[in-house]
């Protein structure tokens, strides 16, 4: 029982991570620059940090939970 708890948090960790890249990457794309104030590039790239975590993580949550919900489906038949 406690094995199956050690994957899904392996597998949850991997998923976060993956997702959290991906969302990095995609946010590269955006050109914030003309958007920052004068010499406030630390706050921006925390910010971007910040934003990134969270639309990451977000998008992975859907995904485990998508996941545990497909896995569940077969014990209402």
């Amino acid at each position: 029982m406690l094995a199956g708890f050690g994957y899904q948090a392996l597998i949850s960790i991997i998923s976060h991570l993956i997702f959290i890249t991906i969302t990095w990457w995609a946010l590269q794309s955006i050109r914030y620059e003309k958007i920052i104030k004068p010499n406030h590039v630390f706050q921006a790239r925390v910010f971007l940090i910040l934003i990134t975590i969270a639309i990451g993580s977000t998008v992975s949550n859907f995904f485990l939970d998508y996941l545990l919900w497909s896995q569940q489906l077969p014990s209402i038949f």
